[in-house]
């Protein structure tokens, strides 16, 4: 009997990210407002991190929520028919419920039904993942077109106390439309993780300790001194990687879009990278705050807003978070 041949699916050659959308937190948080509990300064936090104020979104307003918001401005920016976006993928870390996903309600809100859909939980390189994930199916034959999100909702995982990381961290949530191209518009993507370093950042206790009355509710915690090593000199080296990677040189970007974890380790970022004043860095933090997956999407928006020339220019584009875990590609701007 002769064996039957399967048929595999294949796609286009080349993809690139079609549009952009954002939803920020509808409450503006000053630093003065988070000082009391943590025994600190407006000008102690703007000192350490470059942040005046972050965004944060009420009690009522979910992360899924905000996820809707950005998902409809992408989509309308884009022009695609939101019936033909057949994938979903969220990158996230603040999902209250750990199931339905947030890709799953999303997706029918934005009207993407059937469409497969699912979370990614990668912090703060979620984004970066996802966007690779996204490339390679599409390129693969399994979507068409697919919608990619980074939101959290990190106030409800923040402890005011917390003088590691709480007053960094804000709510929001960017998105993307992916579609082919007839040109190469997202670069390999370079990526990888180092789970020994996995407790310097990340939550103090799990759910089931707080179940049992063992513990406080699970709040997001980390060693400053660790992280801003790791971030400055090893993602340094991977953000170079990814240049190699895309057949390009510093030189050659028009922008740069890294986590926006903390304004000292974006700085030190473009003077190890050696980028050139004709490269525009992204510094949404100063007002938008930490928002992990949604960090390089909101800033992205925000940059093109401020920066419409930099429309069809290169970015490169770094997550990096807890884990370890870290994520790094070029691409073409909508």
């Amino acid at each position: 009997m002769t064996q039957p041949t399967l048929q595999q699916s294949h796609g286009p050659q080349y993809t690139r990210i079609l549009s952009v959308g954002a939803a920020r937190g509808d409450l503006v948080v000053p630093n003065e407002e988070l000082v009391g509990p943590i025994d600190s300064s407006d000008e102690w936090i703007q000192q350490r991190t470059g942040i005046i104020s972050r965004t944060r979104a009420s009690q009522d307003i979910l992360a899924v929520d905000l996820a809707t918001d950005a998902a409809r401005e992408a989509i309308e920016r884009s022009g695609i028919d939101p019936a033909l976006i057949d994938a979903v993928i969220v990158a996230t870390i603040s999902n209250t419920q750990q199931t339905p996903s947030i890709a799953a309600v999303v997706a029918d809100r934005v009207g993407t039904t059937p469409a497969a859909a699912y979370d990614v939980n990668a912090a703060c390189a979620g984004y970066a993942y996802a966007i690779a994930q996204a490339d390679a199916l599409i390129r693969a034959g399994a979507a068409h077109y697919a919608l990619v999100i980074g939101a959290e909702k990190l106030s409800d995982v923040v402890d005011p106390t917390d003088r590691s990381i709480s007053f960094l961290l804000g709510d929001g949530a960017g998105a993307v439309v992916i579609g082919p191209s007839e040109f190469p518009g997202i670069s390999p993507t370079v990526w990888g993780s180092d789970g020994s370093k996995a407790d310097a950042v990340g939550m103090n206790h799990t759910l089931q300790e707080y179940r049992r009355g063992e513990a406080p509710w699970p709040t997001l915690r980390q060693e400053g001194q660790t992280v801003f090593r790791w971030a400055v000199w090893d993602m340094a080296k991977v953000a170079k990687e990814a240049l190699a990677a895309a057949g390009i040189t510093s030189d050659q970007l028009a922008a740069f879009i890294p986590h926006q974890a903390n304004m000292r380790i974006i700085d030190e970022f473009a003077k190890q990278l050696k980028l050139p004043d004709s490269v525009v860095i992204a510094r949404d933090i100063a007002t938008t705050g930490n928002t992990s997956a949604a960090s390089i999407p909101l800033a992205t928006h925000r940059l093109l807003e401020e920066h419409p020339e930099l429309s069809g220019g290169l970015a490169l584009q770094i997550g990096f978070g807890a884990g370890l875990v870290y994520g790094a590609q070029v691409v073409v701007l909508p």
